[in-house]
């Protein structure tokens, strides 16, 4: 018998929870053929990382700014597990950097509140023990909450016999001021008689950076859509591979992260050469 009303597609006769469980197994059938192809060939051996979007996430799921950031934090425990299963041995992320400081008072104030909840959770953390990581923040530490800054010496305290792993976190960070400040220190090595200015590289220059002892980012990633540095590790990333997701931060997926490794194995490095 003919009818005017549209048939039903197959879509929509679906339970939901079953749309949700194939879903599922096609994202997992996803990560485990990237894991495969990942693991065959060298991954980035430091990757830097641009967490961007976190109140635009917030706005977005009609949530808080500080649920926001919460969910940023919660995502970088993520992140941290997904760069130990590939075999990512230096990580280094864009916590907070000297222009965020000039956010509304609040939101800044319940930043700090995160930062020293996190570091201190970091220094009894059994998976920072375990891979034996070791923690290090880079920035301006005189611009921090006293108990941010007791945080970060706790972490740092308690993982500093460790090599196995690093975890960067820059916090009150800026590019510039970081040159500006290997500059500095340069210049008093110079009037102190222990350096000539004809002494004075690109090696000299890095020796006197916040990551004198890492090796430059081969890989940077960051979300959110934005396609720029943002005065993140600006002397480092001269030659690092870069990859920009569409993605808000704490929306970053398992997926996300693998398919930025394998486009960074997929690319030819030639340094400039």
């Amino acid at each position: 018998m003919a009818t005017d009303e549209p048939s039903e597609t197959r879509e929509e006769r679906r339970p939901p929870y079953l749309s949700s469980i194939i879903a599922d197994a096609l994202r997992d059938s996803t990560e485990r053929r990237l894991l495969k192809l990942i693991r065959q060939e060298p991954v980035p051996r430091h990757l830097g990382l641009i967490m961007d979007g976190n109140r635009r996430y917030a706005r977005g799921h009609g949530l808080l700014v500080e649920e926001g950031h919460l969910r940023g934090k919660d995502k970088l425990e993520e992140l941290l597990n997904w760069c130990l299963e590939v075999g990512v041995r230096i990580l280094t992320v864009y916590a907070l950097s000297t222009e965020n400081l000039d956010r509304d008072p609040e939101e800044v104030s319940q930043l700090m509140d995160l930062f020293a909840e996190a570091f201190t959770d970091i220094a009894k953390d059994p998976r920072v023990h375990r891979h034996r990581i070791h923690v290090a923040a880079i920035g301006n530490r005189a611009v921090l909450r006293p108990d941010v800054v007791a945080a970060i010496e706790l972490a740092e305290r308690a993982t500093q016999d460790y090599s196995e792993y690093r975890y960067n976190v820059a916090i009150a960070y800026g590019g510039r001021e970081e040159i500006v400040h290997a500059i500095r220190r340069l210049a008093e090595q110079v009037a102190a008689g222990t350096l000539r200015p004809d002494q004075i590289d690109d090696r000299k220059v890095s020796e006197n950076l916040y990551t004198a002892n890492l090796p430059d980012p081969d890989l940077v990633l960051r979300t959110s859509g934005e396609e720029r540095i943002s005065n993140f590790l600006l002397w480092q990333v001269a030659y690092s591979e870069l990859y920009f997701s569409d993605v808000m931060w704490p929306g970053l997926t398992k997926t996300e992260f693998l398919r930025a490794i394998r486009a960074f194995q997929l690319r030819h490095r030639n340094f400039g050469k």
